[in-house]
């Protein structure tokens, strides 16, 4: 059971509309309209979801994250490289941390300006999770 919602402010329906939070026995969860009727989704459901792509996505480029995160940091080297891997490989404490107390305001209102969106339907199912890029450049 979540006491927070990790992506308030973030979760839409498929009918494009912002989702509110409602708390229902001290759980957090995000009111689908169904033609009237408010379906309580419990947001652990969606934002476990939304967390494991990230993870997925995270996992999968790791080294490519470990060496562009360095390198930004002005740290290019095997030391750090292996630090911030190493923090890669421990992901799963910092996602479990975000569900625990979630993402601050500040933070949500930055990731909706900057276009991230979840997509869920009446089941909370999430059907797209729409992300910011950037483009690719040749070089």
């Amino acid at each position: 059971m979540s006491h927070k919602a990790v992506f308030e402010g973030l979760v839409f329906d498929e009918n494009d509309t912002l989702l509110d939070i409602s708390y229902v026995g001290g759980e957090a969860c995000y009111i689908v309209d169904d033609e009237g009727f408010k379906l309580h989704v419990p947001s652990e459901h969606v934002d476990r979801q939304v967390l494991d792509m990230m993870r997925e996505q995270i996992m999968a480029n790791k080294d490519l994250i470990a060496e562009q995160t360095a390198e930004m940091i002005g740290q290019d080297d095997i030391f750090t490289h292996a630090i911030i891997t190493n923090q890669l490989e421990n992901v799963d404490d910092q996602l479990t941390h975000l569900l625990k107390h979630g993402i601050p305001e500040s933070g949500r209102i930055y990731l909706g300006m900057l276009g991230f969106k979840i997509v869920i339907n009446h089941h909370g199912d999430v059907i797209r999770v729409e992300q910011p890029s950037v483009p690719i450049d040749d070089e």
